[in-house]
């Protein structure tokens, strides 16, 4: 099968903005990890996305993909063209996110019976019926929601019928984030100057305000003075006042928290830490969730999105308001107190997510409803 991907932007500019932030968004990583797994499965990926910088080329070969990148003002025309063209070959559409120009793309499908697939990752993507594009974008084949409220969006807001919708979730290579265990925790605390007794709850997101940051430091505030010997990791880059912030904050409470910035490869953090911790304000399925809980962690989340779908309170972590500081520490705490409690909620958490989440299991039913008529 020939597969035409398209998504906003792809893989273009710095690593990080200048305030701080890094530029590749959660959508282009699940573009890109979506469309080499297809590639792996023996599908042929072309990749259609804005070109936005004058030095960045036109079409290029990317890990295997057929890297386009659409020039302005014209992206509808230059769609068309290609698809009639250089591209004419293509079988099946998957659109992720809602970029304006997918519509032109979903029109070329209709027209040459072609089946199309748009997948939202995000809350804020959910589009309603109030608009030409938004009326186009829900006369696609088939869609998927990588949540149950995602589900919900599509159904409520944009009118899909339910049983145009899967709920499929985007998945991680659970190979990469092997199940921790005492031996390997013990290792790496001692091997980042730990002591191995300490706790150690672990934040690993961007550092903006949406993931709750400022609930992140409220709830270190309490747990210092009950916990006075564990720390606090925050792996992840962001926000530059808001790193400084958190670094002030370690000073004034004995240098209980490790600012560790932005890493490629978060792996033994995981596999270090006790207790994840989750506080964001809006998600849709929060890969580093999912990271987390492969590496054997019971988390404390947020009550929101996708969350809802992985954490079951009680069995695998807690789910608590997004902003009561005082019930992420009290279900921390009572982590951080039962050993077998959280080795049994880290177990869990490992399993569904080997289970539902893994690459091997998600990509096939992928690939099946991109290529469903």
């Amino acid at each position: 099968m020939n597969i035409c991907l398209l998504i906003k932007d792809f893989a273009v500019g710095k690593k990080f903005l200048a305030d701080g932030r890094p530029t590749k968004s959660g959508a282009e990583i699940h573009g890109e990890n979506h469309a080499l797994q297809l590639v792996k499965l023996g599908h042929r990926v072309t990749i259609m996305t804005k070109k936005r910088f004058f030095h960045t080329a036109a079409r290029e070969n990317f890990n295997g993909i057929d890297l386009v990148r659409l020039h302005p003002p014209f992206r509808w025309l230059e769609i068309f063209c290609r698809l009639l063209t250089t591209h004419n070959d293509i079988d099946a559409f998957y659109i992720i996110g809602t970029p304006k120009f997918a519509v032109w793309a979903i029109l070329f499908a209709r027209l040459f019976k072609k089946p199309v697939t748009l997948a939202l990752t995000g809350k804020a993507e959910i589009f309603g019926a109030d608009s030409w594009r938004n009326k186009i974008l829900a006369k696609c084949t088939h869609y998927v929601a990588t949540t149950k409220e995602i589900r919900d969006g599509f159904i409520q807001s944009g009118g899909i019928a339910p049983e145009k919708i899967s709920i499929l979730p985007h998945g991680i290579d659970t190979a990469k984030y092997p199940q921790s265990n005492e031996s390997r925790r013990r290792e790496l605390k001692i091997s980042h100057g730990v002591e191995p007794a300490r706790k150690v709850l672990l934040f690993c997101a961007r550092i903006v305000p949406d993931k709750g940051v400022d609930t992140l430091q409220d709830v270190w505030r309490i747990l210092h003075k009950k916990f006075p010997d564990a720390l606090l990791f925050v792996v992840g880059g962001g926000l530059n006042h808001l790193l400084d912030e958190l670094r002030a904050l370690s000073a004034e409470l004995d240098g209980s928290i490790k600012v560790i910035g932005e890493v490629d490869a978060p792996q033994e953090f995981y596999q270090m830490a006790d207790v994840y911790i989750f506080p964001s304000r809006h998600e849709g399925l929060p890969t580093s969730l999912l990271e987390a809980m492969a590496s054997g962690l019971p988390c404390v989340t947020s009550d929101i999105g996708g969350c809802e779908d992985v954490i079951e309170n009680d069995v695998n972590g807690y789910r608590v308001y997004s902003e009561d500081a005082a019930a992420f520490a009290e279900k921390i705490s009572l982590l951080f107190e039962d050993d077998a409690r959280r080795k049994l909620f880290g177990e869990r958490a490992a399993k569904l997510i080997r289970q539902n989440c893994d690459f091997a299991t998600v990509i096939p039913k992928l690939a099946e409803i991109i290529s469903a008529r």
